[in-house]
């Protein structure tokens, strides 16, 4: 008779699987950047980056990957520094990282850079390249200066999940100065330590068959249990882009976090979609019952002030508004109106004021914004030209509404 797969919880998979021998060592360098960014008073962003690797045996030889070149993550972190966020990058081992990012290909290669002129080492005199080098090393040494970049590394799936729940764990002491961007591809699948062959699988017996286990969905116990204050971000990839929305609701619904950023596989490098929650207005008090109005997330008055001091991003944010039936309707403003007005598109009145009656029916609705940049492809042969990246945009907007958040806890 054929053995059930066990279906892993979170709690049952770090009871079972072992941690990776590096944590406390990890930790122990977290902990401490952690507490001198809360000394600092600086919002801190955890980044993961890059894809996990599941192993197929106990001494490595096979192993299944999740391709990522970690292009989003580092990119990102580079913006959140330049936003003033300090940064933990955690990243799967030998991906792209902030700043190297930009001589890690060979259509850039660094050593292009390079001229040896009697036996020493000189800079190419190309102007532009020389200038974007400059820019790229000030703003490196501008953040190992200050101290707001800390670095983490994983390869496999466990060391991936080991290490997000204990680096949330730290970073809940921020509560909603902390905000989770969680950009790496992670493998939905994993072979359990107790399943692994010890030695390298031998191709001589013909087939292999391998029964995996479903890797557990840990955004539940992130936001329930380890950084329940925490401003959560997560991403979904799809190949259909009819699929994006369903799935991004679908996941809020399960999971309960702030934001889900949707791209398809083939335009995700100029174009994203926001999908958030939004309270809906709770139904008004019977006649005879007066309270004091509070204020709190989603009054008009409150979004205002925080507006006025955190400027929306100068991007392209097209808002969409969610219909009774679930269907999304596409804003029609300009790029200059909508950068202005994303967050007012869909007009909500004040919420009323509190009663238990009330608080039991507090209800949920949907807003999808889509965030656009001009598509321009490189042509070869054509001279290099800095080229604007949508993660810019993208942490811009986050940035901002991450700050909306923070006012909104009064």
């Amino acid at each position: 008779m054929q053995e059930e797969p066990i279906a892993f919880s979170a709690e049952s998979y770090f009871a079972t699987q072992p941690a990776p021998p590096s944590l406390a060592e990890h930790i122990a360098g977290v902990k401490e950047f952690v507490h001198r960014q809360v000394s600092q008073n600086r919002n801190v962003v955890l980044v993961t980056s890059g894809g996990t690797t599941v192993p197929l045996e106990l001494n490595v030889v096979r192993f299944l990957d999740n391709f990522s070149a970690g292009t989003r993550g580092a990119t990102s972190a580079e913006y959140f520094l330049e936003a003033g966020y300090a940064v933990i990058f955690m990243h799967r081992q030998f991906s792209l990282q902030p700043f190297s990012r930009h001589y890690s290909h060979s259509t850039n290669p660094f050593l292009d850079l390079l001229t040896v002129e009697d036996d020493a080492v000189g800079v190419a005199a190309d102007k532009r390249a020389g200038a974007d080098l400059l820019a790229v090393l000030t703003a490196y040494k501008r953040v190992q200066t200050a101290g707001t970049l800390h670095t983490l590394t994983f390869v496999t799936v466990n060391d991936y999940l080991w290490l997000l729940r204990a680096v949330s764990q730290e970073l809940s002491v921020l509560r909603r100065r902390a905000m989770y961007y969680l950009a790496a591809a992670v493998s939905d699948f994993f072979l359990p330590r107790q399943k692994m062959s010890e030695h390298k699988i031998q191709s001589g017996k013909g087939s292999l068959h391998i029964e995996m286990d479903q890797v557990p969905k840990i955004l539940k116990p992130m936001v329930e249990e380890w950084t329940p204050d925490g401003y959560i971000v997560s991403f979904k990839l799809e190949t259909e882009e009819r699929l994006l929305v369903p799935k991004a609701r679908a996941a809020l619904e399960r999971y309960g976090h702030q934001v889900v950023i949707g791209n398809e596989l083939h335009t995700r490098k100029w174009q994203v979609m926001f999908v958030e929650r939004k309270r809906k207005p709770l139904p008004p008090l019977p006649p005879g019952v007066e309270e004091e109005a509070t204020l709190e997330a989603g009054n008009p008055e409150l979004e205002t002030t925080a507006q006025e001091e955190v400027p929306a991003a100068a991007s392209n944010v097209l808002p969409t508004t969610s219909t009774e039936d679930g269907d999304a309707a596409q804003g029609s403003q300009t790029t200059a109106e909508t950068a202005a007005t994303e967050e007012t598109s869909v007009p909500a009145p004040p919420p009323p004021p509190k009663s238990p009656t009330n608080n039991t029916n507090d209800s949920m609705t949907f807003v999808e914004s889509w965030l656009r940049i001009p598509n321009t492809p490189t042509v070869t042969g054509t001279p290099q030209v800095k080229e604007k990246e949508i993660e810019e945009d993208i942490v811009a907007e986050l940035v901002r509404r991450h700050a909306l958040w923070i006012n909104s806890a009064g």
